[in-house]
């Protein structure tokens, strides 16, 4: 068959998908089918482009063509005006916000502009469901360099030298990691892939495994080579139906074409790949609890050491690590470790992946390299905050992290840069929030989370996260004391030095870097049961300013209790003792007349 002249890529990963992306390849491929072009341009349903935010995504191959938020009725236009005649659709082009100019090439956007894609390097240019494209872009070439030239030991430095650290949270060295494993001696081995991605507003893991499995399945198969595994499992959450049918559909496609199974590549080296589901227990992202729910155990941490690496899956040498790290390791070959270590910062080298969320107008998918500061993340690539509004903090780590302020905005991306600033690398999740948002609020809803998520085994976990939560919402809803902001402290330090797992030790992170930096706001809350931000409903009054209101009665019809008492085109006023504090009438106001205090 004729190579094709042309490439329609569509955004095929779980967010686009929600909007109709599939109706689109379908509505492409008919209107393409109409106008008798099927031999000259294909349409190919990828994973993930990354900006989420301008979903679902169309891409035209070779000129680059990006076009945003296209629907299933654009289909036609785009064959007909762009395939057919060679002219672009313009009201589909991204307007750049600066110099409102039409943008067509993604190169030229400021969301990709800083970003250095290597765990990302497919996601958005390949058909993650077929073989033949992710060997077309040297896909297994470093599995076949490894089984040829490298003994373990040789491959396991090269990861060393690379600086390549964990991505799953922890930062840990991972060709240490590989170096241990293998110094074990056992008649069987296991390497693990953590797909338990459970950090609210996170998706790195779950858009890689959509748009490259077949990266994680090499990665996987050149770890066991390393360390002396015959078997590898893909730990994975239940709740990402496509990231799974796309693992299945690889592992099989690896199984046929012998990248698979039993002496691979004819190098006398067997390894497989089996799926196992976990239930979206958050705990269960710690490798030890993982190993637990595998065994089909409730899923709880064990007291370490032994590590997974001397003790693991069944009481074998087991080596753990995540996603994102594995997604790095067949370029990091191919490339050369200095290559990889050539990017980043003294401690922490190569990109990371952040799930960039929240009061933020570029949502979406980023990979930057380590070093890049929290400035340029949220002002450049992010695009700045919503509506104009101004930026409050940003909670990396997820659940586990801390809030970071203005003043942290120049601080680099690293690991260690970020637990100097009282927070953490995590797993990659990053949200914005701005001037709305309360923090006394945001920390009880991570707090909320955590005491959903403990396992219990331990009771500093258990009970202590248990404490400030009720604390905290105490604060929220009028009741706190002085003693209160003290107990928060003590108590969130207790947690942090003796809670079992590395989800107890760092629950108290939200709390704490909270009330380091926005103490102004717990004191409002305590001492003049006032939320500055309007957010805790039980401090939040709602009051109309007479100068203001045009009594356009647009207030009262909204209000659920009859509270808004006015005649029209008069000055109207809201009963304390009825009102509800549900803040409909604030929110449907046009002339700024309700206030909340």
């Amino acid at each position: 068959m004729a190579p094709f002249n042309m490439h329609l890529l569509v955004c095929g990963g779980t967010g686009c998908r929600a909007s109709q992306s599939a109706k689109i390849v379908e509505r492409l491929r008919a209107a393409l089918s109409e106008n008798g072009l099927e031999g000259d341009a294909q349409v190919v349903t990828t994973g993930c482009f990354g900006f989420c935010e301008q979903g679902p995504i169309v891409k035209i191959i070779p000129d680059n063509t990006f076009y945003i938020r296209v629907t299933p009725d654009d289909a036609a236009e785009i064959v007909a005006e762009h395939v057919l005649k060679g002219r672009k659709v313009a009201r589909l082009l991204y307007t750049d916000p600066q110099d409102k100019a039409r943008v067509s090439d993604s190169k030229h956007m400021g969301f990709y502009r800083k970003q250095i894609r290597i765990a990302l390097r497919n996601c958005g240019f390949i058909d993650p469901e077929n073989i033949n494209e992710y060997i077309a872009r040297d896909g297994y070439e470093a599995l076949g360099r490894v089984l040829s030239a490298y003994t373990p030991h040789a491959a396991i430095e090269t990861v060393k030298r690379s600086g390549l650290r964990g991505r799953g949270g922890g930062g840990f060295p991972t060709g240490l990691k590989w170096e241990i494993a293998r110094a074990r001696q056992a008649d069987q081995k296991y390497v693990v892939c953590n797909a338990d991605e459970g950090d609210p507003g996170a998706f790195m893991d779950r858009s890689i495994l959509e748009g490259d499995p077949h990266s994680i399945l090499e990665a996987m198969t050149i770890c066991g080579y390393c360390i002396g595994a015959t078997k590898g499992l893909v730990y994975i959450r239940a709740e990402y139906p496509l990231a799974i049918h796309r693992l299945q559909v690889a592992i099989a496609q690896a199984r046929e074409y012998g990248l698979l199974g039993a002496d691979i590549l004819g190098a006398g080296f067997d390894f497989d790949i089996e799926l196992r589901y976990g239930a979206g227990a958050f705990v269960c992202g710690e490798e030890t609890a993982l190993i637990r729910s595998m065994e089909g155990r409730r899923g709880e941490p064990s007291v370490k050491p032994p590590f997974p690496a001397e003790s693991g899956y069944w009481g074998k040498p087991t080596n753990v690590n995540n996603v994102e790290t594995f997604a790095n390791i067949p370029v990091l070959f191919l490339k050369g470790p200095e290559w990889f270590a050539g990017i980043g910062s003294a401690g922490s080298k190569g990109t990371k992946v952040f799930a960039l969320a929240g009061k933020i107008n570029n949502v979406g998918l980023i990979e930057v390299p380590m070093g890049i500061t929290l400035r340029e993340v949220i002002f450049e690539i992010g695009g700045g905050i919503k509506d104009g509004k101004r930026f409050k903090a940003v909670q990396t780590g997820g659940p586990s992290g801390g809030c970071l302020t203005e003043k942290h905005l120049d601080t680099p991306i690293d690991f260690d840069s970020l637990l100097a600033a009282g927070s953490m690398m995590g797993s990659g999740g990053m949200i914005v929030m701005d001037e709305d948002d309360c923090m006394v609020s945001i920390a009880k809803f991570y707090l909320e989370f955590t005491v959903d998520e403990s396992c219990g085994k331990c009771a500093p976990c258990r009970i202590g996260n248990k404490r400030l939560y009720e604390v905290l919402r105490k604060i929220t809803l009028g009741h706190g004391t002085a003693d209160d902001l003290d107990y928060l402290r003590n108590v969130s330090a207790v947690i942090k030095d003796t809670a079992l797992c590395g989800l107890g030790q760092t629950s108290p992170n939200p709390v704490l870097s909270t009330l380091e930096h926005f103490r102004q706001e717990y004191e409002a809350h305590v001492f003049d049961r006032k939320c500055p931000a309007g957010q805790c409903k039980a401090l939040t009054h709602y009051f109309i300013l007479p100068e203001k209101c045009t009594g356009c009665t647009a207030c009262a019809r909204v209000c659920a209790v009859n509270a808004i008492v006015g005649e029209r085109r008069q000055a109207h006023s809201i009963l304390q003792n009825k009102c509800i504090r549900c803040g409909a009438c604030f929110e449907k106001c046009k002339f700024e007349a309700i206030q909340a205090g």
